[in-house]
């Protein structure tokens, strides 16, 4: 291979020796190598080269060279050509080279070398000038000259072959040949051989032949069958191109403007194309228009969509429309010269005509979507392509049942697309066609029906669960197919579709296969997507909404037909955009309403389900403020909607599932405003209506059956909810919403407050917690009475599952438990009714009885969990239970009511018959109506008499284990109040009268352990708290149930006969609170008629200064909800003058300050005072409404006039609304006390003696039995209080430190005065006990009557005291009486009560209240602190009150003077009195071991006591929740609440108590001696006592 490089130097040296047998050597060595070719080639070119360049540099001559080149030559054949290529090379190196010499070389050489190459050669390869200098041509210019002639003539000149007007024989037999009749048996081979033969013999064109083949076939276009084959053969002989390009020509022909393409055309290059005889590439480049062309063409179309759309949205003037006019006609008139056809959309027709899908979708992919099928014809040929393809399956699935149906022939053509026979098959071709027409298969409506029907069949075979696993995968895959074609074909043909109802309701039988979330999802995107995908589509949606506001604008309620009608023609095809307009419209004017609702009529169902969803979506737009720009009300917009959502739903059969999950959704979310939709549909959809302006009839019309509720408990007449409210409870139960939408409801009432209403309004708070209340009584009403029984047990879990698990409020919880328990109950009864056939009364009721024992027994354990065991000591749980599991139904049937509802029946079919015009077969109807309905009603009344007869009889028998005071009775009262009534009293209206109704139940069944008065007391006496913490509604509940508490107390108090028949000597009204139960015999316990009308009139009182209290707080929630509650309550209150102006004067005040400021409160204040006004006749002066004595006035006479037993009751109320003041700070003092009430039985318990309980019980019958267990109780506990006494300190403070050591400090900061007061007031009391004593021994019934006055009174008393001192003293002296008993009888109920101290939370409430009541300046019932400062205040105070207010004589300096000399005279008591208590003490000891000798002179001695002069003592049993003699100052301030005037004197008794408790005879002994002192020392008590004595001579 040495060639490659260089030849060697040394050859050339030695060339003749040994350099050229070398080179010959080399050369041959190279041409024999034949496996490298190409190598070889090279290489053998490459020395050459090298040999000859060294003759040209001159190293060798060229004589050697031509020599050993004559030897190369016969090494190769072609060594000739390989030398021409080396010289050619060497031609253009040397031509360029300055140096002649070098050229010369090459000249010689060659010229040596001519004989080894041809001169052909040479003269292919070498330049002109070359071959001139060589001499191988004459001149290089002619030569040139020459080649460029021969050039033209070979490349450039046509041939001229016989054209068709030269010689047409050739053509004529051609075309002869293709035109022949083709039927026979002539096939394409034999007439291709015939035209071979032409075109040879008249030496025809081939290329024109093959233009007129063609020309033939498009005349001819039934015979593919031969001239496709026959192109094909032909093809062999031409280039590939050549088809291509005179198809191209012939469509170039075309192009001109006006020119039409013909349809043969079109169709021959469609087939050619199908038979892949040319590419689909090659001709597009050959059509017009070319695509930017088309892309700028679907630009404009856009544009001018757009601009129509603006247009129709433009406030368009007169003027300016005529202009436009003419603007357009001068554009049309330009337009005339029509562009050329578009030929792709030509051949695109073509193709899909004869089935070619694969070229057809390739062209419309170059354009851009929908484009091509915009042009009807071409949407026309692809439906049909489609129509062919579906044929077999819509065939066996699709056809409805009884249809004919027209079969589709198949296409003849081979290369059309398979057709489907399964689903499978659907989603390989015919989806994507589908997808390419898009919305253009609103041109073909039967395609449009068949594809929705084969959607029909496949939803049903994906509904049914027969199919395997990876089946179940391929229909996944399909069922997505599905709603993608829903989405881009059906709904947007759907808009482009003329009012075709007929496809709505076909488009539906699919829809509602599919679940609503894929429906809303659809209709989502067709609203908000698929309008702008499409110019065609953007003009629609702008006609759509002139339309509608064109019909909206003259929609009334006169013409809702005919608008009607064109609002259902529009929606058939647009329903989303037309309601969206119409769902704004209402959202602006509510006054549309009804007539919208009415003009919905002609709506197909697809219609109904998207108005669903557009009122969903209305619903949920968050640009929309849900509140007012005050932020204290709700946006009008979604109340209209609301409105709007409730009639609609209830009108038409709309599918309810999403509006309701729409509603759980916002729930879960923490939003409670939509529960205004839910509350709007119940109400329409079921007739159940909540609204709290119900009138006293309605609620009582409310307590009835169903049919009397109907009739006459609501305000509209809801007619029909029969069907509505059956579709209403299937779409809760079949989405299992019923109960996630309850327990969504309970729970969010508190999250309004504390996660909802953070930022908000309080105003608006209270409105949502109202409405989310509202809406959970209205629809847990509407699942009571719609559900079945199992259906409701099935779904709603037991008590302590909701409460403890799903964190329901107790309210909320037992409200939906409660029809379950009557469902069950019922349903029990019946079985045992069915199982035995007994008819007697009896046996139906033990039936009755026994079916309640079995549902109620778990529901009896069930409730334990819910709260503290302490809460059980007190009331059983099967009181609870029961208590929270009746309702009105049950305990009183509205005889009223029916009558009412009859005689109006009765009324009406009287105005039937007087009616002439009626039509008699319209009579009859309408008087069976009425006659169906009287009857019902009446069946109703006596199926509800029986039940409430038998409820009654099951509570006679549980009565005695309800209530089991193991405290004591005021601890009972304070665990119903605050578990059972407070929170269901405001639940609901009827719940509030039931409340009431049920604590009057309570009493008249004598329910052991229950005290009447302390559960009026504790309502009666503190309801600001209570009124300031409720919301709107829940402030009108409060009010109805004041209402029915005080029409209760009305009653007693008018009549004396009434009051003894129901009160006279019921246990509920005993002034003891021992818990041994009622000594029925004993009528010196029972609170006479007089002194319940002085406690009577205390409450109104009462109530009067907590009225006063709210309406000067200038809180915007005190004042609007006392206005509520008063307005409730007017019928019985105020009913006293002086309360009543005290009232007016406020509410005046209340008119004048937020007239400009808060028109609300205004408003209401303007009503009440109104009707105030209208009720001042029927109010009484305070002498008649209570025995009131003429030198009331004198403050020192007045308390006097209570006598011993009422503690200073009515006197104090001569101070007019003055005193409203003050009974606000009592009232405070009360709820303290009971609070603290509790923390007095914690201290007691540590010293109790468990020995007492047993002796609560049986005790009541015989007193002999009681006393002389209260003696041996009394040394029991004699014992346990000298060993308390001894360890705290002699004095009576330190022990009521030791006892009340929380509530101490507090108290510490009143008046030191108060304790001296009180120390001194113990010792004149004991005296004053001991002379009332005597007085009581010999008129015990005058002092019953006294000493009954109930705590309220002695609440009451307690002001009374504050005025006058002797009073207080006098009380004292009960107290101090009432100790000892209390010693005796009460420590029983002590060491009852001991036993389950109040809970904790209660204790700590009363001190953060007394904080607050201190700080507070207002005097409220809440503020004022504990029995110390109520006892400041009642001095203090009844010197202000009486200063203040003009009624009472007394001038301030007078008062001054009285309280100085009480103070000091009750000084040196005290100091006498603790030195007694000393000796006391140590007798006790003495005594402790004769005490049981003692009992028989014990025990009458205090029964006498107990009868007489301890009515007091009783009296403070009543007064004292907490009664233990231990209790102290918590005592103290219970006792306040129960009896102000004893309160003050309890405080002290309580601590002279448990120094004497042992020696009950010494004590009364002292009591007396001190009562004579004190007669000697009181100037002022004196003329008390005369007071004293009349009062009692008048009982006498």
């Amino acid at each position: 291979m040495a060639a490659a490089g260089a030849l060697p130097a040394e050859w050339i040296k030695n060339w003749e020796k040994s350099g050229k047998s070398e080179f010959l050597q080399l050369c041959r060595m190279l041409s024999e190598n034949k496996s490298h070719e190409n190598v070889t080639f090279r290489d053998i070119q490459q020395a050459l080269y090298e040999l000859a360049n060294h003759v040209v540099k001159g190293n060798l001559k060229h004589e050697q060279a031509s020599n050993v080149l004559s030897d190369v030559i016969e090494f190769r054949d072609d060594m000739s050509s390989i030398l021409a290529d080396v010289f050619c090379i060497l031609d253009i190196e040397t031509s360029c080279l300055e140096e002649k010499s070098k050229r010369d070389h090459f000249t010689q050489l060659v010229l040596a070398c001519l004989y080894l190459v041809s001169d052909t050669v040479l003269k292919e390869r070498l330049d002109p000038e070359t071959l001139e200098s060589l001499g191988l041509i004459k001149q290089s210019q002619q030569f040139n000259q020459k080649s460029v002639k021969i050039k033209t003539k070979l490349f450039y000149k046509q041939q001229k072959f016989n054209l068709l007007r030269e010689e047409n024989e050739g053509y004529a037999k051609l075309i002869a040949e293709l035109g022949q009749d083709l039927s026979g048996n002539i096939t394409s081979d034999l007439i291709l051989e015939n035209i071979k033969s032409l075109i040879g013999c008249f030496n025809l064109d081939p290329n024109r032949v093959l233009d007129i083949i063609l020309e033939v076939y498009e005349c001819r276009p039934e015979y593919d069958e031969f001239f496709v084959p026959l192109i094909e053969s032909y093809m062999y002989m031409c280039e590939p191109q050549t088809l291509c390009h005179i198809l191209g020509f012939k469509f170039k022909f075309y192009q001109e403007p006006n020119g039409e393409t013909p349809s043969s055309l079109y169709r021959v290059a469609a087939v050619l194309l199908q038979h892949n005889l040319i590419d689909l590439e090659d001709l597009y480049v050959h059509l017009l228009p070319v695509d930017n062309a088309i892309l700028e063409e679907h630009k404009r179309e856009i544009v001018e969509a757009k601009q129509i759309v603006r247009k129709l949205t433009m406030v368009v003037l007169s003027s300016e429309k005529t202009e436009e006019k003419e603007k357009e006609k001068d554009k049309e008139e330009e337009k005339t010269e029509k562009p050329p056809d578009n030929q792709k959309l030509g051949l695109l027709e073509a193709l899909l005509k004869v089935g070619d899908w694969q070229h057809a979708q390739s062209i419309m992919d170059q354009m851009p979507p929908f484009y091509a099928t915009s042009h009807k014809p071409i949407a026309i040929a692809l439906c049909q392509l489609v129509h062919v393809t579906v044929e077999p399956l819509y065939r066996r699935v699709g056809v409805p049942k009884g249809a004919k149906g027209s079969p589709i022939s198949n296409l003849q053509n081979k290369k059309a697309p398979k057709q489907a026979e399964s689903f499978e098959d659907l989603r390989k071709e015919v989806f994507n066609m589908l997808c390419y027409l898009g919305p253009h298969l609103s041109h073909d409506p039967i395609l449009f029906a068949k594809v929705v029907r084969l959607g029909k069949a496949f939803m049903k075979e994906f509904q049914s669960d027969g199919n395997k696993q990876e089946d179940k995968e391929k229909m996944e895959i399909l069922f997505s197919c599905l709603l993608n074609i829903t989405d881009q074909v059906l709904l947007p043909s759907l808009t482009l579709m003329d009012c075709n109802a007929c496809m709505s309701e076909e488009l539906w039988g699919m829809f509602k296969t599919f679940p609503y979330q894929y429906r809303y999802r659809l209709y989502g995107q067709w609203k908000n997507e698929t309008y702008n995908s499409h110019p065609l589509l953007v003009k629609v949606k702008a006609q759509t909404i002139d339309r509608a506001k064109y019909i909206m604008k003259r929609l009334t309620k006169e013409n809702v037909k005919p608008s009607g009608r064109q609002i259902g023609k529009l929606s058939h095809s647009n329903p989303t955009i037309l309601f969206d307009y119409i769902l704004s419209q209402i959202q602006k004017y509510d006054n549309l309403i009804t007539p919208v609702v009415d003009s919905l009529k002609y709506l197909t169902s697809l219609n109904y389900d998207v108005l669903a969803y557009c009122i969903i979506e209305a619903l949920a737009n968050p640009e929309k403020e849900r509140m007012k720009h005050d932020d204290t009300t709700i946006s009008s917009w979604l109340q209209s909607l609301a409105s709007f959502c409730g009639a609609v739903f209830r009108k038409y059969p709309i599918e309810l599932a999403g509006l309701l999950q729409y509603v759980a959704n916002q729930l879960k979310a923490g939003k409670s405003f939509d529960l205004l939709i839910l509350k709007e549909v119940v109400q329409k959809m079921a007739g159940i209506e909540i609204t709290e302006e119900m009138t006293m009839e309605q609620l009582e019309a409310m307590t009835g059956g169903e049919q009397l509720k109907a009739e006459g408990g609501y305000f509209g007449q809801i007619r029909n909810t029969k069907k509505s409210s059956q579709r209403l409870k299937d779409a809760l139960l079949d989405h299992d919403l019923a109960l996630p939408l309850c327990l969504l409801m309970a729970q969010q009432r508190n999250g309004v407050i504390f996660q909802e209403g953070g930022e908000k309004h309080l105003k608006l708070v209270g409105k949502l917690y109202d409405q989310c209340h509202d809406t959970l009584v209205q629809f847990g009403g509407f699942l009571a009475s719609n559900l079945s029984t199992e259906d409701y047990i099935k779904r709603v879990p037991s008590i302590d599952v909701l409460c403890n698990e799903f964190h329901t409020p107790h309210d909320a919880a037992f409200f939906l438990s409660r029809p379950m328990y009557a469902h069950h109950i019922s349903s029990k009864y019946d079985e045992l009714k069915k199982a035995e056939k007994g008819n007697k009364q009896q046996h139906k009721v033990h039936k009755y009885i026994t079916s309640c024992e079995l549902v109620m027994a778990p529901v009896h354990d069930a409730v334990i969990s819910l709260h503290l065991p302490k809460v059980w000591d007190d009331i059983s749980p099967q009181f609870y239970a029961t208590f929270w599991s009746l309702t009105m139904y049950d305990l009183a049937v509205p005889h009223n009511s029916y009558d009412r509802e009859v005689n109006k029946l009765k009324v009406q079919m009287k105005a039937i018959d007087d009616n002439q015009e009626m039509p008699p077969n319209k009579k009859k109807k309408e008087k069976e109506r009425c006659t169906a309905l009287q009857d019902k009603l009446l069946e109703e009344e006596k199926k509800q008499l029986e039940h409430v007869q038998r409820v009654l009889q099951r509570l006679k028998l549980e009565k005695d284990n309800w209530l089991l005071a193991r405290s004591t009775k005021n601890e009972t009262i304070t665990k119903f109040l605050q578990l059972c009534i407070f929170p269901r009293c405001i639940f609901s209206a009827i719940d509030a009268v039931y409340c009431a109704h049920f604590v009057e139940l309570v009493h008249q069944q004598k329910t052991p352990n229950f005290s009447t008065l302390l559960c009026y007391d504790r309502v009666f006496s503190d309801i600001i708290y209570t009124v300031a913490s409720c919301t709107e509604n829940e402030a009108s509940r409060y009010g109805r149930f004041l209402c029915c508490m005080l029409e209760t107390v009305t009653r007693w108090h008018s009549d004396r006969n009434i009051y003894e028949k129901e009160c006279g000597n019921y246990p509920g009204f005993l002034t003891i609170l021992r818990a041994t139960g009622f000594d029925g015999g004993n009528k010196a316990d029972q609170l006479d008629y007089e002194n319940f009308r002085h406690v009577v009139h205390k409450w109104h009182y009462k109530l009067t200064k907590a009225s006063v209290h709210c309406l000067e707080t200038g809180e915007y929630t005190h004042i609007r909800n006392i206005l509520i509650v008063l307005t409730k309550i007017l019928p019985w209150y105020p009913k006293v003058l002086n309360l009543g102006q005290a009232l007016e004067r406020r509410v005046h005040k209340i008119c004048q300050e937020e007239k400009e400021k808060r028109p609300d409160l205004y408003a209401l204040a303007m009503g009440y005072s109104g009707q105030l006004k209208s009720r001042k006749p029927y109010m009484v002066p305070e002498n008649e409404f209570h025995h009131k004595d003429p030198p009331a006035r004198n403050a020192v006479a007045a308390t006097v006039q209570n006598g011993p037993g009422g503690a200073g009751l009515p006197a104090s109320l001569t101070i007019n609304a003055a005193k409203l003041e003050e009974s606000t700070a009592e009232e405070t003092d009360k709820l303290k006390e009971k609070t603290q009430g509790a923390v007095k039985v914690i201290n007691k318990t540590a010293n109790a003696t468990p020995k007492v309980t047993t002796s609560n019980g049986n005790s009541a019958s015989n007193s002999k039995i009681i006393k002389e267990k209260d003696d041996k109780e009394k040394s029991g506990k004699e014992k346990d209080k000298e060993k308390k006494e001894k360890t705290p300190a002699a004095i009576p403070e330190a022990k009521a430190l030791g006892k009340d050591g929380k509530d101490k400090p507090k108290e510490e900061r009143a008046n030191k005065d108060d304790k001296t007061r009180e120390t001194k007031e113990k010792t004149p009391k004991s005296d004053k006990e001991k002379e009332k004593a005597k007085k009581e021994e010999k008129t015990p019934k005058d002092e019953k009557s006294k000493t009954v006055v109930t705590n309220a009174e002695s609440k009451f008393a307690a002001e009374k005291e504050r005025e006058k001192e002797p009073s207080r003293e006098r009380d004292i002296a009960k107290d101090m009486k009432s100790k000892e008993n209390i010693k005796g009888g009460e420590k029983l109920s002590v060491a009852g009560s001991l036993k389950s101290p109040v809970p904790r939370s209660e204790t700590s409430e009363s001190e953060r209240e007394q904080k607050r009541r201190k700080v507070d300046t207002h005097s409220s019932p809440s503020h004022s602190s504990t029995v110390k400062d109520s006892l400041s205040e009642l001095k203090d105070s009844s010197a202000k009150h009486y200063i203040n207010h003009t009624t009472p004589a007394l001038s301030k300096s007078k008062e001054r003077e009285v309280d100085k000399k009480d103070l000091d005279k009750s000084r040196e008591r005290s100091r006498e009195r603790e030195k007694k208590d000393e000796k006391d003490r140590k007798d006790r000891k003495r005594d402790h071991s004769n005490s049981d000798r003692e009992v028989p002179q014990d025990s009458t001695k205090r029964r006498k006591e107990e009868n007489g002069t301890t009515g007091s003592s009783k009296h403070s049993k009543s007064e004292s929740p907490s009664d233990s003699p231990r209790s102290n100052e918590k005592e103290k301030e219970k006792n306040k609440s129960k009896s102000s005037g004893k309160e003050k004197g309890d405080s002290i008794k309580t601590e002279k108590m448990e120094k004497s408790s042992s020696g009950s005879k010494k004590e009364s002994r002292h009591d007396k001696e001190k009562t004579e002192k004190k007669e000697k020392r009181d100037s002022a008590g004196g003329k008390e006592e005369k007071k004293h004595h009349k009062s009692s001579d008048k009982h006498r």
